[in-house]
């Protein structure tokens, strides 16, 4: 069996959509019954560390944000704000809703207004599961780099 990851394994594997990368320390906000475990599962085992979640005392590279609309979640741009303050200087947001029809969608100008006023930049979506959308918000540093 070889150690290399077969190309079409690659374009399928959640967590390569996302762009992460060996090593990557990810911290994971909003977990509740109803997130996708496969997904999961799969940052793990590319980036080869355990998912960490809100009491990490250090700071992550990427944050994974479970959030749904009229729920427990509370603010979107107050947990976005909040979001921030886990992450390395230049770290990422992918924010994480149900799909369109599913309970707990989040209307994308409502993520495209709450990004804005939390200071993030929306710079691009993924499919990631059946059941969730994701986009990713890139801090200031980011989206400035990205630019070049």
């Amino acid at each position: 069996m070889s150690a290399t990851a077969d190309p079409a394994e690659d374009r399928t594997n959640p967590a390569r959509r996302l762009g992460l990368e060996p090593g990557q320390v990810v911290q994971e906000l909003g977990y509740d019954d109803d997130v996708d475990q496969e997904l999961r599962e799969a940052v793990e085992e590319l980036t080869g560390t355990e998912l960490v979640d809100e009491d990490y005392d250090d700071v992550a590279d990427v944050v994974l944000m479970w959030f749904r609309e009229d729920s427990e979640d509370g603010d979107l741009t107050d947990s976005l704000v909040d979001a921030q303050e886990y992450l390395v200087e230049g770290g990422l947001v992918w924010l994480l809703t149900p799909k369109t029809g599913r309970d707990g969608h989040v209307e994308a100008h409502d993520i495209a207004d709450a990004a804005q006023t939390a200071g993030l930049s929306q710079t691009s979506t993924a499919a990631v599961s059946k059941e969730w959308s994701a986009v990713r918000l890139a801090t200031p540093k980011t989206a400035k780099a990205g630019k070049r």
